[in-house]
């Protein structure tokens, strides 16, 4: 339970120095301004609890239709609240993006694929009410740390899985362009399929898949944003540090390569020496300036 304990500390520590670095970014802008864009808190999105979002509507004037971006926070899929990356939100909104940070069904009381269904539902949501948001449908991107960067990816790779309900039917899920902030993206490395087996942290990935990797490997495959990877996909941002003892650099870096290999464009920032978050005042400053030029990248792939 120790070791659980430190996992998770680290995870909830994590988001904090993200949450905190994006302030940095952010706060200039604030400085005797105005706020330059309009709050809508709690929107619902879905029929369960944490199917709630809150909503950064840029105040530009006129008609022209904005891209949008949703924003996922971390917490390995059982912990974690929208208003943890709500500055990565507010940010984005700054640039001219509606913004939406959401929350999501959470395990282990709800397993996969609950949390993609909701992430999903959350876009597809937005879609429905793009002309209400001045949201261009087809200019839409994923931002997420941890859980919530492996979730980003998967809306980036795959297409809406659950098609039941009959006021979204054929309003795709899928996003133009993604920010994973050291997303796990394979789930059948060996690394977590002995994690499955006999570890605290496989305690906490079997809750969130539902079942252990021995007894659902397709499962595992399914979840996995690697196996997922087409030409068409989404263009995709990764920052990842090289000690991270949760997620290892691995992961990134093979999803990278796919990327490459396929021509979907990719960028993926390596930090020297941080772990599953920045520690130090020169990993902070490495960190915020990879974000700036994920913003770059967004506007790349968004905007133009």
């Amino acid at each position: 339970m120790k070791r659980w304990a430190r996992w998770l500390s680290s995870t909830i520590a994590v988001l904090v120095l993200v949450t905190t670095a994006l302030v940095s970014v952010a706060a200039w802008q604030v400085r005797g301004e105005a706020l330059p864009f309009e709050v809508r808190e709690n929107l619902t999105y879905g029929p369960h609890e944490r199917n709630d979002l809150d909503l950064f509507l840029p105040k530009d004037e006129g008609t022209k239709l904005r891209p949008a971006v949703i924003v996922i926070h971390g917490g390995a899929w059982r912990s974690g609240d929208k208003r943890q990356l709500r500055m990565l939100a507010e940010t984005f909104a700054r640039r001219g993006y509606v913004a939406a940070a959401i929350n999501y069904r959470l395990a282990p009381q709800w397993s996969y694929p609950a949390q993609l269904d909701d992430c999903q539902r959350a876009v597809r949501w937005l879609r429905k009410k793009a002309k209400e948001f001045r949201i261009d449908p087809n200019r839409f991107g994923a931002a997420g740390a941890s859980a919530g960067g492996h979730l980003s990816l998967l809306l980036g790779t795959r297409e809406t899985r659950d098609e039941s309900d009959p006021e979204l039917k054929g309003i795709s899920s899928k996003v133009q362009c993604v920010l994973s902030i050291f997303g796990p993206t394979d789930f059948t490395d060996e690394r977590y399929i002995q994690a499955s087996r006999n570890s605290v942290l496989g305690k906490a990935l079997i809750e969130f898949v539902g079942k252990p990797y021995d007894e659902a490997p397709d499962l595992w495959k399914e979840i996995s944003p690697l196996h997922h990877l087409s030409p068409d996909d989404a263009p995709t941002f990764i920052i990842h540090g090289d000690q991270d003892p949760l997620v290892p650099l691995a992961q990134s870096e093979k999803f990278a390569e796919g990327c490459k290999k396929l021509g979907i464009p990719v960028r993926l920032v390596v930090i020297k020496g941080m772990g599953h978050g920045p520690t130090t005042p020169e990993q902070r400053q490495q960190f915020l300036s990879a974000l700036n030029d994920a913003l770059t990248f967004f506007d790349r792939h968004l905007k133009q």
